[in-house]
């Protein structure tokens, strides 16, 4: 089967690698355009594009897909099958329809739940204990197309976003060459999803990423794991901006204190912050212009915090 490859960040290219593994030939990758990133504002190729460079594999970054724009890339390489993990770019109708097993999409959640950009951290914010991998035959919807294949794993307590991507980028590459291996031997049930089921993960922005003290301790942890790598969750101390990076629900609290209230700041336990229910206690922070560093060593330099974050 020849496929097309169109994916961005490292999830892609970790799923493209498997492929590879497993024998099956990429003619093309396809990814978005490189972009300004870091401090220095300087052009990064994304993953799959390096990689894909690697690999002597033919590698196109079309800034626009509609009108036919890429119709005649498609009938150069003339894929069988186009596969879709983390791209990036709403796909028009002519290249969903141009390959004879259609296009393959690999999604980071059980559809119909948790369709859209980001469903790896809107399931960890939500507090889910399971998530999964959903491998698809893509349509003109928004990750509305029968599912082919379907795995699920548990999501930890303290599980961070780039944990679980990790985790799901391997279980994703695994479930897409068993799903190809069944499309090739005309084995494939496609099922159709459910719309009453069907939930929406917009895209974060870093106003998502604030923390809320009148929340739960549990919501609380959740966000700080959701964020991590990026955006990281932030609060503000004394009118700066600090991002919390990792923290654990904490005891109960007694009466008096209000969301936001510094509890404590010892070494060897961290910062405990009162929630609406419950504490939080803080792990490691990272302050305005540093970076991210234990609470102990925050206390071995500066001392300990005291008063509210709002």
């Amino acid at each position: 089967m020849r496929i097309m490859f169109m994916g961005t960040p490292e999830f892609s290219k970790k799923i493209m690698k498997e492929l590879i593994c497993a024998g099956f030939e990429i003619c093309a990758a396809v990814s978005q355009p490189d972009r300004k990133k870091g401090r220095g504002h300087k052009i990064q190729a994304t993953p799959v594009k390096e990689f894909a460079e690697e690999k002597n594999i033919p590698v196109y970054q079309p800034e626009v897909l509609k009108d036919g724009a890429f119709k005649e890339i498609l009938e150069k390489h003339a894929p069988q099958a186009i596969v879709v993990a983390a791209y990036g770019k709403i796909l028009p109708e002519y290249i969903i329809n141009y390959p004879e097993y259609g296009c393959i999409n690999v999604h980071a959640s059980l559809l119909p739940e948790y369709r859209g950009a980001a469903p790896i951290q809107r399931a960890i914010m939500d507090g889910r204990e399971e998530t999964g991998v959903t491998i698809m035959k893509m349509d003109k919807g928004l990750d509305t197309g029968d599912m082919l294949y379907r795995v699920k794993t548990k999501i930890g307590e303290y599980e961070t976003s780039g944990g679980l991507f990790e985790r799901l980028a391997d279980m994703g590459a695994e479930a897409l060459v068993h799903t190809l291996r069944l499309i090739e031997s005309g084995g494939d049930t496609a099922e159709a999803q459910d719309e009453k089921k069907a939930t929406y993960a917009k895209m974060i922005t870093k106003a998502d990423a604030e923390i809320d003290w009148n929340n739960s301790a549990r919501k609380v942890s959740k966000l700080i794991c959701a964020m991590l790598p990026s955006p990281e969750a932030f609060t503000h101390y004394n009118g700066e901006t600090v991002k919390i990076i990792e923290a654990q629900v904490g005891p109960d609290s007694g009466p008096g204190a209000k969301p936001g209230d510094i509890l404590a700041c010892r070494k060897g336990s961290g910062i405990e912050v009162k929630c609406a229910e419950g504490t939080v206690m803080v792990k490691k922070i990272k302050m305005p212009g540093k970076k991210s560093m234990t609470v102990d060593d925050y206390i071995n330099g500066k001392g300990i915090l005291t008063g509210r974050f709002e």
